[in-house]
Order: structure tokens, then C-alpha cells, then sequence
């Protein structure tokens, strides 16, 4: 699992049959710092995470599987939680309801 924040969302209404018409969001990786990746990435995501907002994010073959139980879904990125907060070494990195 990594954490990763919803930057925007990708909308392609032409799709392969297996992948289903699920929200596809735009994320960015957080990395050990707290701070954004440059890389983008797109992540199926079924719970609804809107832009700003800080995700859980599985990859492979564990997106496949949050997915379909069967994991014959064809998906790389899978958002599987929103986060309400980050903390370690006794501070926090991250609070949904504050803005850092």
C-alpha cells in the first residue's frame, strides 16, 4: 500500500467490458517526507475520493483482487482507502480537515 493524493480525474467513457465504468482517479504518490512525487499516475477508484484528498492505493495484483475476487480485472492502481490522518515521530504529516 502507498499513499498517494488525488489531483484531478481522468474521464474516458470508452472502455474495455472488464473494466467496468468505476471513477478513474489522477494521483500523485506522497513520499517519505509528506511531499508529492512527480509522477502521475491513474487509480481505479470505486469509494469516491475527491481532488485533494490524501488515498490508500494498492498495486498489481492486490488492485486487481480489491476489484473483482476472481482478479481477472484489468487495473494497476486501485484506491482502497481516503485518509483522515498521518502522523509519525509524534507529529502530523497530514489532517483532512487541516491544510498544510
Amino acid at each position: 500500500m502507498r499513499l498517494a493524493k488525488v489531483i484531478g480525474q481522468v474521464v474516458a467513457t470508452i472502455r474495455s467490458d472488464r473494466l467496468g465504468m468505476d471513477k478513474l482517479s489522477l494521483i500523485k504518490f506522497i513520499d517519505q517526507s509528506g511531499e508529492e512525487e512527480s509522477s502521475v499516475a491513474v487509480a481505479v477508484d470505486r469509494l469516491g475520493a475527491g481532488e485533494g484528498e490524501w488515498v490508500l492505493v494498492v498495486g498489481g495484483s492486490s488492485a486487481r483482487m480489491s476489484m473483482d475476487s476472481s482478479g481477472q480485472v484489468p487495473i494497476d492502481l486501485s484506491v482502497v482507502g481516503i485518509v483522515d490522518e498521518v502522523t509519525s515521530n509524534n507529529s502530523s504529516w497530514f489532517h483532512k480537515n487541516q491544510q498544510y
